[in-house]
């Protein structure tokens, strides 16, 4: 029989298990796919090590991209290693992952307490990582930059009744360095130009720090299904604010099959130096700090997602223990506030004035698929 619970309680070491997967985002002229394994094996009844493979295969011809250089294919990989120890009430958590790509490297190191509380009702887990990236330019050998990262997290699980578990957490993190795309630029107004305006580098503060609160919540209906409602604000000293509100139902049919649909909302203000179109005229470029990336302005999205997992025993008894196989896939729109699509100008030249183009708008897919193992 299939089972399901909110993460984050009971002080037992990972099952050991094997998974693939199969991933893939499609949206805003982004395609990102790939495969990822992960293998997790308990040795000494207090231990578990884990190790991921992770790919994604990049086919980028964004609005970004086409407003500014020429749609371009790349291939990231990540490699990671996790180790638990447990012992009575507390496990200790440990890991170290590695990402690459041809202009990024990333590095993140992670250490993490969890330890059970008043019979197993009650869960505190601290974790803390600290990340260095080096950022690279394709074309350009001698530029190279470096960011610091550190996240700090807090989370309480509490079981309230015997249907009905509930989280909080609280996470902070701190930025340092080079923080911004190398390749993402900022338009001014310049009617000496063809289209009316120019572009230039956008130049971002060298540190940030964000806060965000989350509150997560699981309650067991009668009839073996479950509903889940999570909370999130966010926050940062770059004036970013942000909340997203997300709403499950599970549902198990027979003793084999689990269906899950999910309802997201998402909304977030803009960064504080984030300029759509800025105006000498006003004195704008004499900002110290210039942004258009689009995740840097106000915008919003939903998702709706539905999911269907597959899982069965084997009948003999052998190395093997379970499988399971699972298919999710989730629609996204999102809805930019005060970010306009400047491809119009080379669609419909001279239909629209500097600054009163359409605002942009897509609509993304991401779809997973994987299979489990257990052994």
């Amino acid at each position: 029989m299939i089972t399901y619970s909110l993460t984050g309680q009971s002080a037992v070491l990972p099952e050991d298990r094997s998974d693939a997967m199969y991933h893939k985002y499609e949206g805003g002229g982004m395609v990102i796919d790939g495969p990822s394994v992960l293998v997790r094996k308990s040795f000494l009844e207090k231990f578990s090590a884990s190790a991921n493979y992770y790919v994604d295969n990049v086919s980028a011809a964004s609005i970004d991209v086409l407003a500014n250089a020429s749609p371009y294919i790349e291939k990231r990989q990540e490699y990671s290693l996790g180790l638990d120890y447990l012992i009575n009430k507390t496990t200790v958590s440990t890991s170290y992952t590695n990402s690459k790509e041809n202009d990024y490297l990333a590095n993140t190191a992670y250490f993490g307490i969890s330890q059970d509380f008043f019979g197993d009702l009650s869960t505190l887990s601290i974790g803390y990582s600290r990340g260095w990236d080096s950022v690279m330019k394709t074309g350009d050998p001698d530029f190279e930059e470096f960011a610091d990262r550190q996240n700090y997290k807090l989370d309480w699980t509490q079981v309230i009744t015997k249907n009905w578990i509930a989280s909080l957490g609280l996470e902070t993190v701190t930025d340092q360095g080079y923080l911004n795309n190398p390749y993402r630029v900022v338009r001014y107004l310049d009617p000496t130009e063809g289209r009316g305006f120019r572009y230039q580098t956008e130049v971002y503060p060298e540190t940030r720090t964000s806060t965000a609160v989350s509150l997560r919540s699981m309650y067991y209906l009668p009839y073996r299904a479950s509903i889940k409602f999570e909370a999130r604000t966010y926050s940062d000293t770059w004036d970013i604010s942000a909340s997203n509100y997300e709403f499950a139902y599970i549902h198990p049919y027979g003793d084999h099959w689990i269906i899950e649909g999910k309802y997201r909302l998402y909304d977030q203000t803009q960064a504080e130096f984030y300029r759509d179109l800025i105006d000498p005229l006003n004195n704008e470029q004499n900002t110290e700090f210039v942004a258009r990336d689009k995740e840097m302005s106000a915008f919003s999205d939903y998702s709706v997602g539905l999911g269907v997992s597959y899982e069965r025993e084997f009948k003999t008894t052998g190395f093997f223990k379970k499988f399971s196989v699972n298919l999710f896939v989730d629609y996204f729109q999102f809805d930019f506030e005060n970010f306009r699509n400047v491809l119009v100008h080379d669609t419909n030249p001279g239909e629209y004035a500097v600054g009163s183009e359409p605002l942009y708008a897509y609509d993304a897919t991401v779809t997973r698929f994987y299979f489990s193992i257990w052994y």
